[in-house]
């Protein structure tokens, strides 16, 4: 008989704000904290808001503006590197109970983890396991954790986010029967994992609110509304999931690409516009080349100032071949800019995809610019790389950087768009 699997889903309660609140000696739990840049508007995102923000009404990513003026809290800058220095920390914790074959890391503050081998050979059950797991997390770190158990990766995931809440010990249990009992009446139905208003909408058009409707439902019907993505919503309608830990760590797209996207902090015309898209594609570009990849396409989005009449500006071209050159790939983002960006209007978003990305091929030569000049060029984005591996990356500026307008030096100091 096949062992049923074990898996973990855990999730760092509230990370950011926790993390803050750790690092002043507060109780996570307890204090009033949200991390916001307090040098930008009123208008800027919370990264994360503190339990006791949220015990109050405070919605997670809300904007600061949004926040009661009679509540009394503290704000914190974010700091990206040390969250990610927390996240390592954790990750190691991990290390001490598990291979790293059997851990996914799903997000900067949530894992999935395959514990089938190795609660019992501790002498402890499932349970036992998880409840060690985030004791250890806490003694170490100060973060309190939540946690899912599931048979199967999907009830992991759905015993985090939904059970995990009505138990003391912060670890909810599932496995496909208990599902099905607890769950098939649970609305909204959006609380479950990859079911967002869009689908809700469509579901409830035929009837059905929620995972026991789905289940129940004529599954022709889903199949005409739903196309291909009724199957994955019929098997976890059940509770059903067939992918496991070995295939996700075996797993290989077919296609890759590298994206770099920036909200501008104010209105950008055109002039100032191109050199943002010029900055960001040149820096994309030495990424790329630093990794030893090629692209063959070049994909540019334009949000624009906003108004309810106004779509995004989209355009892409193909490299006559698949190449790492920051000059060449530079130009076809700036001459896509230009030929995409209406001239009278401002922007405030930018994001620029290089897609069909491969390994680099042996160098087939352009007809227009000679061997030479081709090799002069590749060693000069070697040495633009070694400068920017000792120095950072400001280390290594051009003086479009320094032109008003310039994002590229700002941006460099910063970690996924935030402070580091």
């Amino acid at each position: 008989m096949v062992k049923e699997r074990s898996y973990l889903c855990i999730d760092l309660k509230s990370y950011y704000a926790s993390v803050e609140c750790v690092e002043r000696h507060l109780d996570p739990l307890t204090t009033k904290l949200v991390v916001a840049d307090p040098e930008r508007t009123e208008k800027t995102i919370c990264l994360a808001v503190s339990p006791a923000m949220k015990a109050l009404g405070v919605r997670n990513r809300c904007r600061v503006f949004e926040i009661p003026r009679h509540v009394d809290y503290i704000m914190a800058k974010p700091r990206m590197a040390l969250y990610m220095e927390y996240a390592a920390r954790i990750y190691g914790i991990y290390l001490c109970y598990l291979s790293e074959e059997d851990i996914h890391v799903y997000s900067i503050d949530e894992a999935f983890l395959d514990i089938t081998d190795y609660y019992e050979a501790r002498g402890l059950t499932a349970k036992a396991f998880a409840s060690e797991l985030l004791h250890e997390i806490y003694r170490r770190t100060g973060l309190t954790a939540t946690c899912g158990l599931g048979s199967n990766l999907y009830l992991a995931k759905i015993a985090l986010d939904i059970m995990s809440k009505r138990t003391p010990d912060h670890i909810g249990i599932l496995n496909e029967e208990s599902y099905r009992r607890e769950l098939w009446n649970h609305r909204p139905i959006t609380d479950f994992w990859r079911i967002g208003p869009g689908t809700q909408r469509r579901l409830e058009r035929l009837g059905i609110f929620d995972m026991g409707g789905v289940a129940r439902a004529n599954e022709d019907v889903l199949y005409k509304t739903f196309g291909i993505d009724a199957e994955l919503l019929i098997d976890h309608a059940w509770g059903r999931e067939t992918t496991t830990m070995a295939d996700i760590k075996s797993f290989h797209p077919q296609s890759k690409s590298l994206s770099r996207g920036q909200v501008l902090i104010c209105d950008y015309d055109y002039p100032k516009g191109r050199i943002v898209v010029r900055e960001m594609a040149e820096d994309l570009a030495l990424d790329l080349f630093s990794q030893g990849l090629e692209a063959k396409t070049v994909d540019l989005s334009l949000g624009y100032t906003y108004r309810a009449d106004r779509a995004p500006a989209h355009g892409s071209v193909a490299m006559e071949l698949p190449t790492s050159s920051v000059r060449s790939l530079a130009d076809a983002a700036e001459a896509l800019y230009d030929r995409i960006m209406e001239r009278e209007s401002t922007i405030r978003r930018i994001n620029l995809c290089y897609g069909s990305v491969r390994e680099r091929q042996t160098r087939q030569y352009d007809l227009f610019m000679g061997a030479e000049a081709q090799q002069r060029e590749e060693q000069l984005q070697n040495a633009m790389v070694s400068i920017r591996k000792k120095y950072g990356k400001n280390g290594l500026l051009k003086c479009m950087d320094l032109q008003e307008g310039a994002t590229a030096i700002e941006r460099n100091r910063q970690i996924g768009g935030h402070r580091a």
